[in-house]
């Protein structure tokens, strides 16, 4: 699925793209990164191969990463640049619809070189509940690894049930949508995180 640059440009992309620049600032020797919608091919043999790396190689969770679900999924990735030029991509997510007003994540990943630095999983999320959130989504879903949960919470996913994918203990969450887009990641992140332990 290709979109129009009014879908890929829009103010909730660049706010994500902002706060990802601001908070990445300190931790990568060039924090040269954006978080965008795949519109080009390169975009998208990168973002499948990412996936599968990912998925199929490393956590050996499933024989064949793409799906029935890929054909109407909005592809999002995290891009590292060099010199102001897309280099290649270092994360990913997808979204699409189910129904209406349901949708639905998935197959977030980040480049193992990357993966301490949380800011990039972070704003993935962001923009993936964002862009659904933008195109009329009122119910957003996302089947969690048992271990991510947390993470998840912390930027306001509620656990719905537990479940089990390819043989390993998931949750299904639910986000929660009042405050997408997240306006300061890391202030959200840490916000939320705190009034989790006073409870």
């Amino acid at each position: 699925m290709y979109l129009d640059d009014d879908l890929c440009n829009n103010t909730w992309l660049k706010q994500v793209n902002a706060e990802l620049q601001h908070y990445l600032s300190d931790e990568f020797i060039s924090a040269d990164i954006v978080i965008k919608l795949v519109s080009e091919d390169w975009e998208r043999r990168e973002y499948y191969r990412l996936r599968e790396a990912t998925f199929r190689d490393e956590q050996q969770l499933l024989k064949e990463d793409r799906d029935e679900y890929d054909f109407k999924a909005f592809g999002i990735v995290a891009i590292g640049q060099m010199f102001g030029e897309p280099d290649r991509v270092i994360g990913a997510v997808r979204i699409f619809p189910d129904g209406e007003q349901t949708w639905w994540g998935g197959r977030l990943c980040v480049d193992p070189i990357y993966r301490r630095h949380h800011s990039i999983g972070k704003a993935l999320i962001n923009a993936a509940v964002s862009t659904a959130k933008k195109l009329g989504c009122q119910n957003f879903l996302a089947t969690v690894q048992q271990q991510n949960e947390r993470y998840f919470q912390r930027l306001h996913w509620r656990s719905q049930s537990q479940i089990t994918v390819a043989n390993l203990p998931h949750v299904l969450m639910q986000a929660d949508l009042q405050p997408y887009p997240l306006a300061y990641m890391t202030q959200a992140y840490m916000q939320y995180s705190f009034t989790e332990q006073e409870i």
